[in-house]
């Protein structure tokens, strides 16, 4: 089959939006629904839900709901169904779909795809240092959830065995979409260029609405954000392909905010490495071919290297902390006043009881002027880790107790009452060569055969597009605007690593955009929250570049103390920084240029 294949991006995390599903049902000939709902901390959710119920260890909600609500529409338009809702419990989470499914009365084919977890074999894998960090492995008893990233090449078997819905354990996000393409179009696993389109796909499907208007600097243009439309992908058989959204639907599909996608996460733009094809988008091009209609096109592919990540989630202790408002003058240092109060007669119990003290403390303030000593109205929070909960339990009481002695000014919303300590569940990650897996690809429990594709690692460096030029000495006037008025920015995170991808309004920007944004500047910036190195990344296709800050997270996720611990206010922080120009390109800044 060659006809223009079209995929809906239905779900982008774990809680996603129900409405999702029914919305992309109303798209006309659509081939695919594909459901992302995995993250690092949900593996580990999963993982404790399946240690209490056999059962468990999926999301539920999947079947219950999603499905529940839409599965005979989806059977009667022919829409096959591809999810890593299996999470570390794939079996399971397929039973429940078939039982659900003779319950409505339908007859579908259910395929499983096993061999990601990799838990009962931990012991195996106790001499990989952390690929990041180079740390060594926690204790085994320590660790909730050991998963390998796999690839599109179990889905696409299961797809040519004639399944209607697979479900996986943790694959990666973008591999649903990609073994969908495979199976339309007949796309080999030699076929790089095509592979990485397809990932691209995939990429741009797996945030739902991020790429339609959502989380988006423009964000106005996106209009009534309750009625916003999910993505869709028509990709065709040589790999370029349409993003849009279903008609009727809020939203805005621009080469702004499907760019916004593509750096989201993503690393190196030239070595974007997935288990089925190092991906190079560094000259992808996008054109708006008509309203709420981008075309993408140029996605370039090599060999995969052979490997997969792996991510084990551990119980690194206990963490908690409080938020709470403080107004009036000199507001910062009469929150730090009230919060260092609370600490130090935390540490003083402990002290006394011959306790380890607090592994990490974070204060960090939201808000206000600060050294202005003037009025000011600001948000404050205060957070401990410690390997002891009662250690943690402490501190938020005696911050509580401190609240009669704290400065005036202080209030504190408490409708779900008072916080309580939590585990911290840290990443661990390794590599492990595709070999290692023991896949089992099964269609209403027959195993159905399915041989991994004999790989070559290829790992070149890349060649690196020439940095933009400028052109200063020629330049006789210069005016100075936020960086917003120039580009468009978002960020996100992998693990401890934040990353910043802008875009300019406009290509003759780009040159000054670079020039600002170097390593210096940005730890300028961005000095509260980095503490590693800086590297930049050009994408002469786009006009735009990709920040990586490493060591930006504090740990990242939820073993973090960080207000922010997934750097999603980073591109905003960047947006206020003032960018110079010559007076000539002034006249493009308008907001929302192309």
């Amino acid at each position: 089959m060659t006809h223009s294949l079209r995929i809906g991006g239905a779900c982008g995390f774990w809680g996603d939006a129900l409405h999702a599903t029914q919305q992309l049902l109303r798209v006309p000939g659509l081939d695919f629904l594909v459901y992302d709902y995995l993250a690092e901390i949900t593996m580990s959710i999963m993982a404790r839900a399946r240690l209490k119920d056999p059962h468990r260890g999926y999301a539920v909600d999947f079947v219950s709901e999603v499905m529940a609500q839409n599965l005979s529409q989806i059977v009667g338009q022919g829409v096959k169904v591809l999810s890593n809702a299996g999470g570390v419990n794939p079996v399971a989470c397929a039973d429940a779909l078939r039982r659900k499914s003779a319950e409505l009365g339908l007859n579908l084919k259910v395929a499983v795809i096993e061999g990601d977890d990799l838990l009962p074999r931990v012991a195996e894998f106790t001499d990989r240092a952390e690929m990041f960090s180079g740390a060594p492995m926690p204790p085994t008893e320590k660790i909730a959830s050991v998963n390998a990233y796999i690839g599109a090449g179990p889905i696409l078997a299961a797809l040519q065995a004639g399944a209607d819905i697979v479900i996986t354990g943790r694959c990666v996000d973008s591999a649903l979409t990609l073994a969908a393409c495979m199976y339309h179009f007949g796309w080999g696993h030699d076929d790089h260029d095509l592979l990485s389109a397809g990932s691209l796909a995939g990429h741009l499907l797996e945030c739902g609405p991020q790429a339609t208007g959502g989380n988006f600097t423009d964000w106005e243009l996106a209009g009534d954000i309750a009625q916003i439309g999910y993505p869709v992908a028509e990709v065709s058989a040589d790999g370029g392909f349409v993003l849009t959204k279903p008609q009727g639907t809020t939203g805005c599909v621009t080469p702004a905010s499907v760019c916004e996608q593509m750096l989201y996460e993503i690393g190196d733009p030239q070595a974007y490495i997935l288990p089925d094809v190092i991906c190079d988008f560094s000259k992808v091009r996008m054109e708006q071919a008509a309203p709420d209609r981008v075309a993408v096109l140029g996605a370039k592919g090599r060999a995969p290297t052979g490997q997969l990540k792996v991510s084990a989630t551990w119980a690194d202790g206990y963490r908690a902390g409080m938020t709470f408002l403080m107004n009036g003058r000199k507001a910062r240092q009469k929150a730090e006043a009230f919060a260092q109060a609370g600490l130090d007669r935390s540490r003083a119990v402990l002290h006394r009881m011959n306790a380890p003290d607090y592994r990490e403390v974070s204060f960090e303030a939201f808000g206000g002027s600060p050294g202005k000593g003037e009025y000011e109205e600001i948000s404050f929070k205060a957070a401990v880790k410690h390997d002891d909960p009662n250690a943690v339990g402490l501190f938020l009481r005696e911050m509580t107790g401190c609240a009669l002695a704290a400065p005036p000014g202080l209030h504190i919303f408490t409708g779900g009452g008072r916080p309580k300590p939590s585990p911290v569940v840290a990443l661990y990650s390794f590599l492990v060569p595709e070999d290692t897996l023991a896949y089992r690809v099964t269609l209403d429990g027959k195993d159905i055969a399915f041989d991994p594709p004999k790989k070559s690692p290829q790992e070149p460096e890349p060649v690196r597009p020439k940095a933009p030029g400028t052109a200063e000495e020629k330049v006789t006037e210069w005016v100075t605007c936020p960086l917003e008025d120039l580009a468009w920015a978002r960020s996100g995170d992998k693990g401890d690593t934040a990353n910043v991808g802008v875009i300019a309004r406009h290509a003759a920007f780009m040159p000054y955009i670079w020039a600002a944004l170097n390593a210096e500047t940005l730890a300028d910036v961005l000095s509260d929250h980095l503490s590693g190195r800086v590297e930049r990344f050009y994408l002469p296709g786009t006009h735009s570049m990709n920040i990586l800050l490493y060591n930006s997270l504090g740990g990242g996720g939820v073993s973090s103390l960080r207000n922010d611990a997934q750097g999603k206010s980073f591109a905003q922080i960047l947006l206020a920084t003032p960018i110079r120009i010559p007076a000539e390109l002034s006249s493009h800044t308008e907001r929302g240029e192309n």
